[in-house]
């Protein structure tokens, strides 16, 4: 059986020197546009709302802190935070999107270099023969990006794990924020029992003294059947708030990614109030707020897929090699081209596609603008909730004062109705009402001290400062 090997061509040592050329002019290609930067595009489309010096609702100037959720001085915070942020599923969603746009990007970036692929046979029969044929090709093809197409892909793919990444930080921060404002709400019932229970205690004591004024002659039945109608109502509303209670360890429980059993420990009573947080100034929200930088880097990504969609309709340039190697049994090969290296180029020019290459650029064009006006809805956003949030401390620390005061008079005058009552002053029915304002007044101001916390971890959300745990 004749079997006959070539050898290296050595004329094909000559095609080598337009490597060099080649080479030089992919550098000399198209150089990539710069997107517009955070700077520009608040320039542009933030020009109808130019931001002022400083927050008009008031706020502390300095710069703004890290680690928010410590200065609650909650010990538990913290690691139920890191809880949060290893085991909710909402947040795993998040991630994954980082993942897949980490390899979206190396496959963007495998597109800048060289394609290399290896075809080999062995064993089989030549057509039409009883003989083998057997051999190895080595095909490599470069894409010279000289007008950008790829890199402008590449450039939109990163612009892309950067929007994923910006979007996972603030996927974090709302999730902690949501987590301490159910902590703080979950601490609001556990005090609305205590209330409660005191309030259920005070109506059962006067259930008591009706039937005792009832029993001495005093008394009157109306009283007695006032007072337990009144006590029933209070019991009533004391098994709602064990409902709230179970229904806010549940919803703790699912945040942490935690079967909901309603067996979650929860405060004993509200954090206490921290001093004023710094809020720093409005032109430095947008560089740090990370809905808004993600906003920015899809602007980027729609920017680079114009310049791709652009780039698409000039002529491509490929850099084209192969080697191959091939061996039959049944007839002699040419020495001159077993083995053989070719280089060559290929030149695409598209000429006619009934116009969808210009379709293309007109739809990324559009895209951009749209992607443009998402940010500056973004940003205007975070302005807004950054000046509410402001605003409410204000107003619901006013708040707080008044209802403060408001509860020590009307605890007075429940302690003065009471009293007169006893002596056979005052009906019952005053006593009552005076005991369900009281009532009433305490819990609005449980729930004022619970929305200015509430409030603050707002503050610090729409400010877009790091809550600051171990796992952030």
């Amino acid at each position: 059986m004749a079997h006959e090997h070539g050898y290296f061509d050595p004329r094909a040592l000559h095609r080598w020197h337009l490597l060099p050329l080649v080479a030089a002019l992919a550098l000399a290609g198209c150089a990539l546009k710069a997107p517009p930067d955070a700077k520009k595009l608040a320039e542009t489309e933030l020009a109808h709302a130019p931001f002022p010096p400083a927050w008009k609702a008031g706020g502390n100037s300095s710069a703004v802190q890290a680690g928010w959720l410590a200065s609650f001085n909650d010990p538990r915070l913290p690691p139920l935070a890191d809880e949060v942020l290893s085991y909710n599923a909402d947040l795993r969603i998040a991630v994954s999107r980082v993942e897949i746009a980490a390899a979206a990007l190396k496959a963007a970036g495998g597109a800048l270099y060289p394609e290399v692929n290896l075809a080999a046979r062995t064993g089989g029969k030549a057509i039409g023969s009883s003989g083998q044929l057997s051999g190895l090709v080595v095909a490599a093809s470069w894409e010279l990006d000289v007008w950008g197409r790829v890199r402008y892909g590449r450039q939109a793919a990163d612009a892309q794990f950067a929007s994923a990444q910006a979007d996972q930080r603030a996927a974090q921060q709302a999730l902690v924020a949501t987590f301490a404002k159910a902590w703080f709400v979950a601490a609001e019932s556990v005090e609305q029992r205590r209330i409660i229970t005191d309030v259920v205690s005070a109506a059962e004591t006067l259930v008591k003294l009706a039937e005792d004024r009832l029993r001495v002659g005093a008394g009157a039945d109306a009283d007695v059947a006032l007072a337990r109608a009144d006590l029933q109502t209070y019991r009533d509303n004391a098994l709602q708030i064990d409902l709230a209670l179970a229904q806010s360890r549940r919803a703790l429980e699912v945040l942490l990614g935690r079967y909901p059993a309603a067996e979650i420990e929860l405060p004993s009573a509200l954090a206490g109030m921290p001093p004023a947080a710094s809020t720093g100034v409005p032109s430095e929200l947008l560089e740090r707020r990370p809905d808004v930088i993600a906003a920015e880097r899809r602007v980027a990504i729609a920017f680079a897929k114009v310049g791709e969609a652009s780039a698409a309709r000039l002529p491509r340039l490929s850099l084209t090699a192969a080697l191959s190697s091939i061996s039959s049994s049944t007839f002699v090969l040419k020495a001159d081209s077993d083995p053989s290296l070719g280089i060559g180029g290929t030149l695409f020019f598209p000429l006619f596609n009934g116009g969808q290459l210009a379709a293309q650029v007109e739809l990324r064009t559009a895209e951009q603008k749209q992607a443009a006006a998402a940010y500056a809805q973004t940003a205007l956003k975070a302005f807004n909730e950054v000046e509410t949030a402001l605003a409410n401390e204000v107003s619901l620390a006013e708040r707080e004062e008044v209802l403060r005061q408001g509860l020590i008079d009307s605890t007075r005058a429940l302690d003065l109705e009471r009293i007169r009552y006893k002596v056979g002053s005052r009906d019952l029915r005053t006593v009552t009402q005076q005991q369900l304002a009281a009532y009433a007044t305490s819990i609005s101001l449980l729930r004022v001290q619970t929305e200015r916390r509430v409030q603050r971890v707002q503050l610090h959300l729409a400010l877009g400062g790091d809550f600051g745990t171990s796992g952030q």
